[in-house]
């Protein structure tokens, strides 16, 4: 009997049960995981991500298939499993880029969510950007708001966007940072996440869901990640609705670099390990009633270090 040929792949799809792979040649074939294997020593709920290139074996029949591997990843993006909190879930794998699909009202994006995703993307080197959506529901005192934000976060060194997916404000835009790169969309539910993803390209079909006039909160309609391919170039991620973002694998000596904006103080505090709470000459603590560092982003820090909430 002829030895089986290992083949390469992309996951684009994970339902638990079945693991979507797209093959060299374009086709997506579903595939099961061989046993039961441990990547990096990474105890997650999933181990094999969207965005994973693996290796898989073809099964008789040719229509299913085996993986046996995974290759190595350039990054990964990661949170607390939602009811398993000594688990941790990869949300996606080898990103060249992560969104957060922020909305400021129906239903509204908190900081605390907004800081916890961006400390995530960038202790695990990501790139990450805001893109507020909605902007055509926006009054003028959101509106006003939504401008504070952006120059909180610019300044921080994050970029920011605002677009209304059911408009068109703005989508050009986007679709042009998508070409040739792998993204990925966060988000609560309802922040637009599969409306704008359908606007940056029509040809796609997530599942679009309304928003809960009780609660005013998104319906769940996005029941697993996917990954799309677009029609100008690119893979986009579209993910489930989040509604915390644990962070999982960092100490907290690792925090403080995880906010740029208090990583290029850091030489001018007077501790080389200046924690940026209680210790004299701290040039963060200075640079918050001149607006250098955000009083907001800064109690988001307090928060993180202390750990009391997963707004």
């Amino acid at each position: 009997m002829a030895e089986q040929r290992s083949l390469e792949g992309l996951v684009e799809k994970s339902t638990g049960s079945w693991i979507y792979v797209r093959s060299r040649e374009g086709k997506r074939i579903p595939c099961r995981v061989k046993g039961r294997f441990r990547i990096e020593g990474i105890r997650t709920t999933n181990v094999v991500a969207i965005g994973d290139h693996v290796e898989f074996i073809l099964l008789p029949g040719g229509g299913e298939g085996l993986i046996h591997k995974v290759l190595p990843r350039n990054n990964y993006i990661i949170r607390k499993a939602t009811k398993l909190s000594r688990e941790a879930h990869i949300i996606a794998a080898n990103l060249d880029h992560a969104y957060l699909i922020v909305t400021l009202v129906n239903p509204r994006t908190s900081n605390g969510f907004i800081d916890r995703f961006l400390v995530t993307a960038t202790g695990y080197f990501i790139p990450a950007s805001l893109i507020f959506n909605k902007l055509d529901i926006y009054e003028k005192e959101v509106l006003e708001w939504m401008e504070e934000l952006f120059q909180i976060y610019r300044k921080a060194g994050y970029p920011c966007y605002a677009v209304s997916a059911l408009r068109g404000d703005g989508v050009d835009q986007i679709r042009e940072l998508l070409k040739g790169k792998v993204s990925l969309f966060s988000g609560h539910s309802g922040s637009g996440k599969s409306a704008l993803i359908k606007a940056i390209d029509p040809t796609l079909d997530p599942r679009i869901g309304e928003i809960s006039e009780v609660h005013l909160k998104g319906r769940h309609t996005t029941t697993f990640a996917e990954m799309y391919e677009l029609r100008e170039g690119g893979d986009i991620i579209d993910t489930p609705g989040i509604k915390e973002f644990g962070l999982v694998h960092f100490d907290k000596t690792e925090i403080p670099r995880c906010f740029p904006e208090m990583d290029r103080l850091l030489p001018h505090c007077q501790y080389s390990n200046c924690t940026h709470l209680h210790e004299p000459g701290c040039a963060v603590k200075r640079a918050i009633p001149t607006g250098e560092v955000s009083e907001i982003r800064y109690n988001s820090y307090l928060s993180i270090l202390n750990d009391d909430t997963k707004r």
